[in-house]
């Protein structure tokens, strides 16, 4: 199969002409890339079986593990539940479109492979602009989990999907670097209590902000609960090289580095503007500072793309604090890692 990239333009005409070529592929049942605000998703007809499960070919994603499934409107959400609840309303007029995927009892109108067989669907509307203009121009919900191959880091560029899907995919439609860089927040409405199942943009304090009481997934915590949102069942965004999170200060990250050093280790770093300006070493990335995580978050899955297995051994990445958004980025980077060394 023969991919093709629609190029970011800022001519109006030609990213019109672009959506109408993506829509009229999803239309005949294929699967195209497009931007979120959050990473790239790859998209098909969440109505249609047969191309849902084109997503899952694509990515090498086991077929149990259901799909978000993007909107452009409350019109497309009714078309989807049973009712919305009313804490989902507030939550949607607050923070749609953005980061946010509600869980919500499902009609049973989006196509099985879409929900894995479950009673409940994911639902979020995108804050980006070709996003909104593709759902509005092919007329109906679109299931899209991230644009890559399964276990691999999500792509916040359309280069990163075109490394992992080139040939596996009709489209790709590029709309330049992503804004958040992790995925949005998954958030269970269908109990009394509302349940984060995956940390996002949108943080606990935020939905706090609206609600009441918010929980966090027993799963997040205890590996011996079995997660319920989608993309965190298996192995997730793995780099080329393992991956070793460090959790300490920051002279017990440079001992790691003299230890390995050392052992005639090749050395790849991902760390804060704050420990990098500390290490005498050249193979390393900055993924911003520590006082923003939200930068960090942004760089976080380029940063995981950047080594190879052919030029270092293993990439030893900093433990950030778990609060606001940092959250989202310890939950990838535990995903992510193959070890830990703390400190504590």
């Amino acid at each position: 199969m023969q991919t093709k990239v629609w190029k970011k333009s800022d001519n109006t005409e030609e990213m019109k002409e672009a959506i109408r070529e993506a829509a009229e592929l999803l239309h005949q049942e294929q699967v195209v890339a497009f931007p979120t605000e959050t990473v790239y998703g790859l998209g098909a007809d969440a109505s249609n079986p047969s191309a849902v499960q084109r997503i899952f070919e694509a990515k090498g994603r086991p077929s149990d593990n259901p799909l978000i499934v993007h909107v452009a409107d409350r019109k497309q959400v009714e078309q989807l539940v049973d009712e919305i609840p009313t804490m989902a309303r507030k939550l949607m007029e607050t923070f749609w479109p953005g980061p946010l995927t509600l869980i919500m009892k499902s009609n049973g109108s989006a196509a099985g492979n879409v929900t894995a067989g479950l009673t409940t669907i994911a639902i979020r509307m995108p804050d980006h602009p070709l996003a909104l203009a593709l759902l509005r121009a092919s007329e109906t919900p679109l299931a899209a989990p991230s644009a890559n191959r399964s276990g691999r880091p999500s792509p916040t560029t359309a280069e990163h999907v075109y490394q992992d899907l080139d040939g596996r995919i009709a489209g790709i439609l590029d709309g330049g670097p992503t804004g958040v860089g992790v995925e949005s927040t998954v958030l269970d409405c269908t109990s009394e209590i509302p349940v984060i199942l995956r940390p996002g943009g949108v943080t606990k304090e935020d939905l706090e902000t609206i609600l009441p009481t918010v929980m966090m997934d027993p799963a997040m915590i205890n590996e011996q609960h079995r997660p319920k949102s989608p993309g965190m069942k298996y192995t997730h965004y793995a780099p080329e090289a393992p991956l070793w999170l460090i959790d300490g200060d920051d002279e017990f990250f440079e001992n790691q580095v003299e230890k390995l050093k050392e052992e005639n280790f090749r050395i790849g770093i991902i760390a804060s503007e704050e420990l990098l300006n500390k290490l005498d070493h050249n193979r390393i990335i900055s993924c911003g500072s520590r006082e923003n995580l939200e930068q960090v978050a942004e760089r976080l899955y380029g940063a995981l793309r950047e080594f190879k297995e052919s030029d270092v051994d293993v990439i030893l990445c900093e433990a950030f604090p778990e609060t606001g958004v940092g959250a989202a980025v310890m939950n990838r980077l535990n995903k992510a890692a193959v070890k830990k060394v703390t400190a504590y």
